[in-house]
């Protein structure tokens, strides 16, 4: 995974959801597709995807799509 697109597409295969790549900069809350219950199951594929820990306070508190990837790879 190289980039937040990435993401995206792991969400949709994995997750179901039908993001698109605007959607990642959009708040979390205007996502319709969007709960907490994706943002964990994120959190378990991203760890496996990556094959390390990901922080997961950093994770509850991002906002976006975006905010989730800079939490997982780092700025």
């Amino acid at each position: 995974m190289h980039t937040v697109v990435d993401l995206i597409t792991l969400a949709n295969e994995y997750l179901g959801t039908d993001l698109e790549p605007a959607d990642a900069e959009r708040d979390l809350a205007e996502l319709a597709c969007w709960d907490s219950v994706y943002l964990l199951r994120l959190v378990t594929l991203l760890e496996r995807e990556l094959g390390r820990s990901v922080p997961v306070t950093d994770m509850l508190e991002a906002r976006t799509l975006g905010d989730i990837w800079t939490a997982a790879v780092g700025p």
